[in-house]
């Protein structure tokens, strides 16, 4: 993954220091792309530990057109926690701790648990808005229809694999303001697919992007949906394209950063899909393993929201 530290000395070198929407602070540049061929092996970082199975449980969320955290705190998967507690704290009116206190800690637990045990309250409080999953899944049309883009898209590629249509977005205007009550408005925005002498690749817009913590999750997660996808359609996977628009490093991100480019890119490792899966919408957990994935150890840093 010689390609993302690069990423991160690019942001270290050329970077412009600009606020942000969390106070935090970031090290900013505009515009940047990296290219992963899918041949050489799943572009998972190995200078740090990435826990496969949260990028997993992730992706099938947000394939289910699922919206609400209860699914993802069932499964032990704790990424999407913040911001709803977040609005919690604000619909109660009570002050919002800082994210490495112990009173954030603290009040973060208990109310996974509320999500995790109690019906009402998940419902009432974990749920995002119309989020990924909605917009994937049943984007809202004019006419009050909904439209499944993920089914569209799969039956393009199938039908019409030259189109230069083929494209899912999560942006949709008119709901960025309900998104952001509870959520966050999609970062990885839209992304489209391109085929070409058998094989599959995807190129992915992302508007927002947390350099360290969170773009290596978006890697790993739209390279496995493009491995899945091609396996769908009877394809080969091509190339995993990122481009992103405002590629950031958090302020107080900079000492993990620094760690992480001391240490040397190990081999990349292998996905392997169950090739008895058909359909898009029929992976389960256990249809993946990565196999021969032997990373650092992981660098924990904290969680802007």
């Amino acid at each position: 993954m010689k390609q993302y530290l690069d990423l991160l000395r690019h942001i270290q070198t050329n970077g412009v220091i600009k606020g942000d929407r969390t106070g935090t602070g970031t090290k900013s540049v505009f515009g940047y792309q990296m290219r992963f061929d899918l041949s050489e092996g799943f572009p998972i970082i190995t200078t740090k530990k990435i826990p496969m199975r949260l990028v997993i449980t992730e992706l099938l969320w947000f394939l289910a057109g699922n919206t609400n955290i209860k699914y993802l705190v069932g499964h032990d998967n704790h990424i999407w926690d913040e911001w709803p507690y977040k609005a919690y704290l604000k619909k109660l009116g009570k002050p919002v701790p800082k994210t490495d206190s112990d009173e954030w800690k603290k009040g973060l637990a208990q109310f996974i648990l509320g999500i995790k045990h109690n019906d009402e309250f998940a419902k009432e409080h974990g749920e995002l808005g119309p989020v990924y999953g909605k917009q994937w899944r049943s984007w809202t049309a004019p006419n009050g229809q909904t439209i499944d883009q993920i089914a569209q898209v799969v039956e393009q590629v199938k039908k019409s694999p030259d189109s230069r249509r083929l494209i899912v977005s999560a942006w949709n205007v008119a709901d960025i303001d309900e998104m952001a009550k509870s959520g966050l408005p999609p970062c990885h925005c839209l992304f489209q697919f391109y085929v070409a002498n058998g094989k599959l690749s995807c190129q992915l817009y992302q508007r927002s992007c947390d350099t360290f913590l969170g773009v290596p999750f978006n890697i790993a997660s739209y390279a496995l949906l493009t491995m899945m996808i091609a396996q769908i359609c009877g394809l080969e996977p091509g190339e995993f394209i990122w481009v992103g628009g405002d590629v950031h490093l958090y302020l107080n991100h900079m000492e993990q950063v620094e760690l992480q480019l001391s240490r040397t890119p190990r081999l990349l490792p292998k996905m392997l899909i169950n090739r008895k899966v058909t359909d898009i919408f029929g992976f389960k957990t256990g249809d993946f393993m990565l196999d021969w994935y032997d990373p650092y150890p992981a660098i924990k840093a904290p969680i802007a929201v």
